[in-house]
Formats: C-alpha cells, structure tokens, sequence
C-alpha cells in the first residue's frame, strides 16, 4: 500500500504535529529501464521517472499534498493557483479530497483539455483570462494580498519541499544519484526540487554524489536559455509554455552548482521524441516530458558522449492529459472491416505485409 510521501518521506519534510497526514496515494512512482533511448544514446543506463503514475497524472501530486496539508493546519479558507493545466488539476483534486474550496486562473486557449477536464470535474472555480500563464500567475499573487486564500502554486515553498521527494526515490531505487538528471522546464520549480532532494538526501548520508542537472525549455519558450522574459511564449508542449518563470533564479543557481545546462529544444524535436517514447518504449507521456528525452538527443547528435553514465530522465506527466497532440499527428490508418473471418484475415495478412511480422 502507498501511503503518500507525507508518511514515507515525514522526516526529510517541513510538517510537525499540527500536520495532518494527508494523501490521495501520491508518489512511489516507476523507474523503468530504457532500450530504445539508451540505444540512440549509446548508453545502457537510461531510466524513465514515470510521474504520470501520480494519483492526477503529473509530478504536481508530489507538492500538491504538502501545500494542501500546510493550508489545513492553516486553518485556511480556500486554495488558488495559476495554472497551464497540471496544477489546476492536482489543486482540484486534493481540494475537494480535503473540503478546500479551489480556484484556478487559467490561460485562455494555452490549456490541455484533459487537464482543463480535471479540475472541472473535481469542481474547482475555472476562471479563464484572455492572457498567457504570467499573466494569471501576476493575477493570483494579487489576489492572495486581499483575499484568505493559500497560494499553491511552485511559489509556495512547500510545493517544492513536496517535489523533491522524487529525487529521494530515485536514489533509493538505484543505491546512487544518476550521474545525470535530464528535466523538462517551465515555472522551474521542478529542476529546483530536484536539486534539493539530491543534496538533502547525499548529505543525510544516503548517496555518496550529485548529478549533472540538464534542464530542457521549449525554444518557442526559452526565457532560460534566452536570458530574457518571452512576452508571448509558444510551443506544442503546452505545459513549459511560459516566458517568465516564478522559479528563474534558483534554476540557473542549480544550472551552475551541478555543472549542467539548461537548453531548449524545438517543437519539431519534442515531438520526434515523443513518438519514440510511444512508439519503441511504450510510454505515453505528455509533450512536455517529451522535452527531457528530445534534449538528451540533441546533445548526442552534437556529438556528447554518455557511455558509462547512468542517466534518468523525468517523464513530468501522462499523455492522456494532452489529447489533442495525438489526434493531430499522423498514425497507422485505422482498418475497418466486417465480422466474417476472411475479412479479418485478409487485413492480418496485409498488416504483415506492411510491418514486416511474420507468420510464422
């Protein structure tokens, strides 16, 4: 049974008696070894960090319990967050698992229907503004001032004190930190989790060393990499699709302290890379998790050596939670036949000739 990391993990997190000890089932999430990924990288230690397994299909899950249980012991009226989908849906969630009215800011027409799909039916309060994800993040800042409501986004500490217990995992899954962390990166909370679960976790004696932390914008939404804010950010990968992160200071900070790089990849490069992840590891991941595959590629065609590394990437959320993408991309034509045997058979047998599959 998966108590949730507030059980598992209590004494690596900032909660005391007062604390209720809340879950929806959060974390202990997959590490599953690579074969397609690790042959394009030439390297056999290539795992997947599966946080789609999270009760709402993301990483959100992880900090979301932590901030909701603090806004009970807080005695708090209510939660709001601004959100590209995935937040929205985790608040949701545990709002109305635990009796805490939600509200969610959203972007208008930058949200993922699966997601949007989430936090209506769990019935949070959607309020969609005619502007980008900063612009509703500016808005629920504002909004906490003057109203008793809990800030749930990476903002607040706790999100992140939860998320780093992913970090914890890895090293107890494999006895050692990975000796590279490759992460998708929007808000940056996430690259920032990460950090301080690794250091945590080696300083209490746990691992013996730190990763690399290669972090991976979206190129239509690089502030990062760019080193200044985009006003109007876009990428297919609705999730990083944001041009001011709350969390820009401490990335780079991570960026530098680990000897790693944050980069970003195109829309074309996510995508390529999250057909493979479908297609040859059998992993239906979100377009934004995508990025943390397509970057590790990238830096291979450019010549990057990773033999003899142990490498993990994070997959940041569940593919059904960006149903449009898919239905957008070309896939094998769907075959329709009658009932009788011949029919059946005779598009077996042209399947084969296609693909390549034997009879025998």
């Amino acid at each position: 049974m998966n108590h949730g990391v507030l059980q598992r993990y209590g004494n690596h997190l900032p909660i005391g008696t007062a604390t209720p000890i809340i879950s929806l089932g959060e974390g202990s999430t997959p590490l599953v070894r690579s074969r397609a990924l690790a042959k394009i990288l030439d390297c056999s230690e290539v795992y997947f960090k599966l946080e789609g397994s999270n009760p709402t299909g993301s990483f959100k899950d992880r900090g979301m319990v932590l901030a909701v249980a603090k806004a009970i012991e807080n005695s708090s009226t209510g939660i709001i967050c601004a959100s590209t989908g995935n937040t929205s849906a985790s608040a949701a969630a545990y709002g109305a698992r635990f009796g805490l009215p939600t509200v969610v800011l959203v972007p208008k027409g930058n949200v993922a229907e699966g997601k949007l799909i989430q936090a209506k039916v769990h019935g949070a309060n959607i309020i969609m503004i005619d502007g980008n994800f900063d612009s509703a993040l500016g808005l629920v800042n504002s909004l906490v001032e003057k109203h008793p409501l809990t800030l749930v986004n990476s903002l607040n500490p706790y999100r992140l004190e939860g998320q780093k217990t992913a970090a914890f995992e890895i090293i107890d899954e494999l006895g050692e930190a990975p000796d590279i962390l490759s992460i998708p990166v929007g808000n940056a909370g996430n690259i920032t989790a990460y950090w301080k679960g690794f250091i945590e976790y080696r300083n209490a004696g746990y691992s013996n060393s730190l990763p690399i932390m290669m972090g991976f914008q979206a190129k239509g939404a690089a502030p990062i990499v760019l080193n200044h804010r985009v006003e109007n950010p876009t990428t297919v990968a609705s999730a990083i699709r944001i041009g001011n992160p709350a969390n820009w200071d401490s990335a780079t900070k991570v960026r530098d302290e680990s000897g790693g790089i944050i980069d970003s990849v195109d829309d074309e490069e996510i995508i390529s890379a999250y057909r493979i992840m479908a297609s040859k590891e059998g992993l239906f991941c979100e377009p934004a998790s995508a990025a943390s595959v397509a970057g590790l590629i990238k830096l291979r065609s450019l010549g990057m050596q990773f033999k003899g590394k142990r490498l993990v990437c994070v997959i940041t959320g569940l593919g059904l939670k960006d149903p449009e993408l898919p239905s957008s991309l070309i896939w094998p034509d769907l075959v329709e036949v009658g009932t009788t045997f011949e029919e059946v058979e005779t598009a077996l047998l042209n399947y084969t000739l296609r693909s390549g599959v034997s009879n025998g």
